[in-house]
């Protein structure tokens, strides 16, 4: 018989990438982390091959595990989005969440257990990608919540906050002397953060020249910290594993964050979702 990806392990290894580990992903998936570790092993017996390293008491994706994430993304979108076109499943059981990448994993999990503790018994699921994809997503009805950075592309969505803008670099990293161009490494466009990143230097009189693009934000972490370059990142929560913040480089306003929800949805839903991020957003006042 041919390989198959199994659907539900697809769903626990983008959770792993988006919640930065295994404790994290079984959190936001309301599973047992054994679990979420066995959904990885029957991938990469499918695969044939190693999906995660352990360095130390940390896990890392291999570059087979990085390409599978991506393929996942995608796997995971197209049946998620022909289930809403099919009408499968009574969408008051279930919550779909959507979010860019950038502090996903500070954002995610909070919102999650929000709308679990105010609608018991709703499955809560999630989805990440660009905001222009989640906002239609939300058009068509395959997704309840949106929470998305850039312009604002709606007229019912609002502003809960900002997310603040660190630069990051590998530890050792050292900026090139001189007037020689600043080495970025992005996600490839159309991307708020990377666009931020080009106009900060460029206001600031600084050359940068973009040398690592990724299509999404593991590619980036990784060849920042292989010293690649330097990347314009959310600095929410912990500092990345394996880099440290840059102060070396012109400070970033941070960008905002907008929710916008589905036509018709509860109107708890909205409001449960701002409470949460208050925590750990920048208010809209200080920008």
């Amino acid at each position: 018989m041919p390989a198959v990806l199994d659907i539900v392990a697809l769903r626990s290894v983008v959770a792993v990438a988006d919640c930065g580990g295994f404790h994290r992903a079984a959190e936001a998936l309301n599973l047992s982390q054994s679990a979420v570790s066995q959904h990885l092993r029957r991938l990469e017996k499918t695969v044939g091959r190693p999906l995660v390293r352990r360095e130390g008491r940390r896990s890392r994706f291999t570059a087979e595990g990085e390409a599978l994430v991506g393929e996942a993304r995608r796997i995971l979108a197209a049946h998620d989005a022909a289930l809403g076109r099919l009408g499968v499943g009574d969408p008051r059981d279930s919550l779909v969440l959507g979010s860019t990448e950038h502090a996903a994993d500070e954002l995610l999990p909070r919102v999650m257990a929000a709308l679990q503790e105010v609608f018991p018994g709703t499955a809560v699921r999630f989805r990440l990608d660009r905001s222009s994809r989640l906002n239609d997503a939300v058009d068509r009805g395959t997704l309840d919540l949106a929470m998305y950075i850039g312009d604002v592309v709606d007229a019912d969505s609002i502003s809960v906050g900002a997310v603040p803008l660190t630069w990051y670099a590998a530890p050792g990293w050292r900026r090139p002397p001189g007037d020689a161009p600043i080495p970025l490494v992005v996600i490839d466009s159309p991307c708020t953060i990377r666009r931020r990143a080009l106009q900060t230097l460029s206001d600031n009189g600084l050359a940068a020249t973009v040398v690592g693009e990724a299509a999404y934000l593991a590619g980036v972490l990784n060849a920042a910290r292989g010293g690649l370059g330097v990347a314009l990142l959310a600095g929410t929560g912990a500092v990345p594993e394996g880099l440290q913040a840059r102060t070396d480089l012109p400070p970033v306003a941070p960008e905002q964050l907008h929710l916008r929800v589905r036509p018709g949805s509860d109107p708890r839903l909205l409001d449960t979702a701002a409470k949460a991020l208050d925590a750990v957003l920048t208010p809209v006042t200080d920008l």
